[in-house]
């Protein structure tokens, strides 16, 4: 009887032992089962294969997006032309040239109505009457070819800037257009030279002209004529436009681009602003919001820059919302790819 108590004392903690085993390893189950879900990525694709951010209110605001409505605009057609603005040093000299030779023109054509008066006085001689005739023959041809100097090199209508040939006897020529042109103080003189397989059946009036300094947008400019002759590097044809401006500057020498005005009808699109755009893979892109917590990169055209920002017409509507703060933090965002959680 006392060994039978014995063994059961003995094995009374084995039992206890193995009665709590079942307990301890369904422990570990309900750990694994109570592990969070991974979030749900932010960069997604629609079924059509698009890239589709995805981003709740929370993370909105902490990003500090802000969308912009695009604007409606209409543009007509124009053709996209290159050019320089032109060195006015030799049109300064020239200038300078005339002044003199005007000055002089000037004087013998006051001496000349004097020696007319004193000749109907009889108070002057015949031949000191026509050696004042002579000089006043001779200096109005000076001032000609100079006249027609200017008229070969820069066209007919910087040569009518420079005024009347003849004045009334004691009239003061005052400094003209021309004279800002020549200083280059905020009056630029630009050639714009058609592409050779290019031609214009109009005569163009007007060019929105877009330097190369950085943030640069077009600045208007008026036709200012044909450039006399074509040239002779490139043989192409080329048209002078007069562009009044401090910003952005326009310096003497600069390579533009031209966007000559044509007479077709005027197209439809919107306005771009210049703060939406960002750059990938050598392409422009915007950020379209295409529903309350969803945006999707969308490639645009920007060959038709504004003041205000770019011309688009295709793929963008009026009061499309893109995003104007916080662009490139999306395409920081998509670039990442889709979330791997932790």
């Amino acid at each position: 009887m006392n060994k039978y108590f014995a063994t059961i004392f003995v094995m009374s903690p084995a039992l206890a032992i193995l009665s709590c085993s079942p307990s301890s390893r369904e422990k570990p189950t309900e750990a694994t089962a109570e592990k969070p879900a991974e979030p749900e990525s932010r960069v997604q694709h629609g079924t059509n294969g698009e890239t589709i951010i995805k981003l709740d209110a929370v993370t909105q605001k902490t990003m500090g997006l802000e969308m912009t409505p695009l604007a409606a605009a209409e543009l007509a057609p124009e053709v996209k032309c290159f050019g320089r603005v032109v060195d006015p040093a030799p049109l300064a000299e020239m200038l300078m040239e005339l002044g003199k030779a005007q000055l002089v023109f000037d004087n013998s054509h006051q001496e000349l109505e004097r020696m007319k008066v004193l000749k109907q006085e009889n108070n002057a001689s015949e031949r000191a009457f026509q050696t004042a005739e002579l000089m006043y023959r001779q200096n109005s041809g000076e001032v000609s070819a100079i006249w027609f100097k200017l008229q070969k090199n820069f066209g007919g209508r910087i040569a009518e800037l420079t005024g009347p040939m003849v004045l009334p006897p004691g009239t003061q020529r005052k400094p003209g257009l021309l004279d800002e042109i020549a200083d280059a103080r905020g009056v630029f003189l630009i050639r714009v030279d058609m592409p050779v397989a290019e031609t214009l059946n109009f005569a163009p009036t007007g060019a929105r002209i877009l330097g190369l300094a950085d943030g640069a947008w077009p600045v208007p400019a008026s036709s200012f004529g044909a450039v006399p002759a074509v040239d002779p590097l490139t043989q192409t044809r080329g048209y002078f436009f007069l562009a009044t401006t401090n910003q952005p500057p326009l310096i003497p020498g600069m390579a533009v681009t031209a966007f000559i005005q044509t007479e077709a009808q005027a197209q439809s699109g919107v306005i771009v602003p210049r703060n939406a755009v960002v750059r990938c893979n050598g392409a422009s892109w915007v950020y379209l919001q295409t529903g309350d917590e969803t945006w999707q990169r969308v490639e645009v055209k920007l060959d038709r820059p504004l003041a205000a920002g770019y011309f688009v017409r295709e793929k963008l509507k009026p009061q499309d919302p893109v995003v104007t703060v916080g662009a490139q933090q999306l395409l920081s965002e998509e670039l990442k790819g889709p979330s791997t959680g932790d």
